[in-house]
């Protein structure tokens, strides 16, 4: 299964994101296969005339494809990344000595490879996190017709229109801090020895 499953990410983690969302427009949005999927917007033409349970199950029936087409090479990368973590830590010499004293597979794994390797895992997030955000959505936001911060930005660029400009960009650099709070908190949560009150400056 090692094999298949790299293979599969390997080839999730070269296509460009941009191809893969024309990708799922001709298998699932009515191109020459299937038409489980709408084409474009982000809801549909009675959308005012639904209950609302009926128009948030439109909505995601909507970004569906959008959101996937967006995070499939970032997943392949970050699972390539978490798996290359854990079969390194795995080889490391405190598994064998976990393993010698009698722990279980599952303590071993989820009691001490578990924190370290994840680790890595956390910290690379945030990066590759505004990467996805920043360099797909306009590209995305253009070949599914969504109005989005990315596509709003470029057309602000184009026009000049200062203003707009610069509220995307604080918008973005805002959602960027809260997901490096987030990768700090995460890293207590996942590693209780990590205390930044206690160290001493």
């Amino acid at each position: 299964s090692d094999t298949w499953t790299s293979a599969v990410i390997i080839i999730g983690y070269a296509i460009p994101g941009f191809l893969f969302a024309v990708l799922l427009l001709v298998l699932f949005a009515g191109g020459s296969y299937l038409q489980w999927f709408p084409l474009r917007g982000l809801v549909s033409e009675n959308w005012a005339e639904l209950s609302w349970p009926a128009r948030i199950l439109d909505y995601f029936w909507h970004i569906t494809l959008p959101v996937v087409a967006t995070t499939i090479s970032s997943f392949a990368t970050l699972t390539l990344l978490t798996k290359n973590s854990f079969l390194d830590e795995i080889k490391k010499q405190y598994v064998v000595t976990a393993k010698a004293k009698g722990l279980s597979e599952g303590r071993v794994l989820y009691g001490h490879v578990f924190r370290n390797a994840m680790l890595i895992v956390i910290a690379g997030f945030p990066g590759m996190f505004i990467g996805v955000f920043f360099g797909a959505s306009i590209i995305i936001e253009t070949i599914f017709s969504l109005d989005g911060l990315g596509r709003l930005g470029f057309e602000a660029a184009v026009a000049r229109d200062y203003p707009v400009i610069f509220a995307t960009l604080y918008v973005f650099g805002l959602i960027g801090l809260l997901v490096g709070i987030l990768s700090d908190l995460t890293y207590v949560l996942v590693d209780p020895r990590i205390d930044f009150e206690s160290r001493e400056t």
